[in-house]
C-alpha cells in the first residue's frame, strides 16, 4: 500500500524538490538533468514534458526512453534502505533515482555518479 502512493505521486511535484536539494548544495539543474538523462534516457525536453503532463512515478518510468544499462551498478543506502536489495522493480528505479540525486547533493564527481 505505501508503496502505490509513492508510485502515484507526481513527478512534477517531487521534481522542484530534487532541484532544491542539489542547488541547497552547490550543484545545476544541468548536472540534475544529466543524472534523470543518463538513467531513463529522457532528455531534457522529455524530462520538461513529463513534468508538463503532470505524469505519476509510475507513468514517468515507463515511458521512459531506456533506463541505462550500468544503472544496476548503482548501490548503497537510501531511507535506510539497500538499493540494491529493492526486489520490486518500480520502486528500484525510484530509489536509484534517490541515490543518484543523493550523490550529486554529496558533491560526488560527476562520472563517478554516472559509474563510466
Amino acid at each position: 500500500m505505501a508503496n502505490e502512493r509513492v508510485y502515484k505521486m507526481k513527478f512534477s511535484k517531487v521534481y522542484p524538490l530534487l532541484v532544491n536539494k542539489v542547488e541547497k548544495k552547490g550543484r545545476t539543474r544541468e548536472e540534475l538533468h544529466t543524472v534523470i538523462s543518463w538513467l531513463t534516457g529522457y532528455d531534457v525536453e522529455g524530462i520538461l514534458s513529463q513534468i508538463e503532463k503532470d505524469v505519476d512515478y509510475e507513468t514517468f518510468f515507463a515511458e521512459a526512453p531506456r533506463m541505462h544499462a550500468n544503472a544496476d551498478m548503482i548501490k548503497g543506502v537510501v531511507c535506510g534502505v539497500r538499493v540494491e536489495n529493492v526486489k520490486e522493480p518500480l520502486m528500484q528505479k525510484i530509489r536509484w533515482l534517490d541515490k543518484l540525486v543523493d550523490e550529486l547533493a554529496k558533491g560526488k564527481a560527476l562520472d563517478k555518479i554516472l559509474r563510466t
